[in-house]
């Protein structure tokens, strides 16, 4: 699944083999989101993961900001 666009923010679910897998995943996340001073809206249950990318001080809206972000996580 790719990054989509709905209710004013990117939106990814990943699903992975086990909560480690996950959690290690959200950790690289972190960082990236760390480094960019850019943090997403995320959910986790299990093996499951889920993602929104929007920019509060833009009005919770898509900027380049969230692509950029989206783009890096593609690269994990």
């Amino acid at each position: 699944m790719a990054w989509e666009e709905k209710e004013h923010a990117l939106y990814r679910a990943y699903t992975f083999k086990d909560f480690s897998e996950a959690f290690g995943f959200m950790t690289r996340v972190a960082i990236l989101a760390e480094k960019a001073d850019h943090h997403p809206t995320w959910k986790n249950t299990y093996n499951k993961l889920e993602i929104w990318l929007n920019t509060h001080d833009a009005g919770n809206t898509v900027t380049d900001k969230d692509r950029q972000l989206a783009a890096a996580i593609d690269k994990l």
